[in-house]
């Protein structure tokens, strides 16, 4: 899909009504959703193939290991991944991390970044409270829906 297309679709996310925005193109498929603070953010394109059914418990299974929860013994708000992409905890390689844990944090700091299509996403806090665990190791590979971080109410 073209870059420019892209580009305004994410405009048109932003600028209008709706939350989500999801684009099928052929074998490419692109989602567009608002975030906490309103900005859009893109999903990976993906590339769905058929593969043939191994009985009628497979694609339970399967669409079980894709919503991976968060660990049921935590308690306090879990922000999740609004993309797929790769992980990162600072801005750059030398910088020190956005957030550490034990920290006191606000609603809209910056917790991560995840890179998606060379596109540099910020993802922001939605609750202010403190970072009561980090379940994403610094470079690693996420889905949507991962959970990222745990964060104790204030």
């Amino acid at each position: 899909m073209d870059l420019r297309k892209l580009k305004k679709l994410i405009d048109l996310v932003e600028e209008s009504g709706i939350a989500e925005l999801e684009i099928t193109e052929g074998e490419e498929k692109v989602r567009i959703a608002k975030v906490g603070s309103g900005h859009a953010y893109m999903s990976a394109p993906q590339v769905h193939y058929a593969m043939p059914p191994q009985g009628a418990a497979a694609p339970a299974a399967a669409a079980a290991s894709i919503e991976a929860p968060a660990p049921a013994e935590e308690e306090g708000h879990v922000v999740k991944s609004p993309m797929v992409g790769t992980f990162y905890r600072s801005p750059s390689p030398g910088a020190p991390p956005f957030v550490e844990l034990g920290q006191s944090i606000t609603e809209g700091q910056t917790l991560c970044i995840i890179e998606a299509m060379k596109l540099l996403n910020e993802i922001e806090s939605d609750v202010s409270g403190t970072v009561k665990r980090i379940l994403v190791e610094n470079g690693q590979p996420i889905e949507y829906g991962q959970p990222l971080f745990i964060i104790a109410s204030a």
